[in-house]
């Protein structure tokens, strides 16, 4: 059921919620961007440069498109390296 891509895999379940965001991606470009965020060595900021997506935007942008599981170990793992390392995300 996955047949419209913007900010995000869009399931008609999630137009609601995702109305209000401007940004379009491809899909190949929402799957760097997942790529990116889940990678320990890209910060949030080369995110922002590349796709204009802020902290909060991807934040969401993952709690959509991980599965529950898959997206709670992410912002453990990055909430956790944050407090550790100044620069970290």
């Amino acid at each position: 059921m996955k047949d419209c891509f913007a900010l995000n895999i869009i399931c008609r379940e999630h137009k609601e919620q995702t109305k209000n965001m401007k940004f379009k991606y491809s899909e190949a470009e929402l799957s760097e961007i997942v790529q990116m965020a889940l990678s320990d060595h890209i910060s949030f900021g080369d995110i922002n440069t590349q796709y204009g997506l802020g902290e909060k935007e991807v934040v969401k942008l993952m709690r959509l498109n991980l599965k529950k599981g898959s997206y709670r170990a992410w912002r453990k793992r990055v909430n956790t390296f944050g407090s550790r390392r100044e620069f970290y995300k």
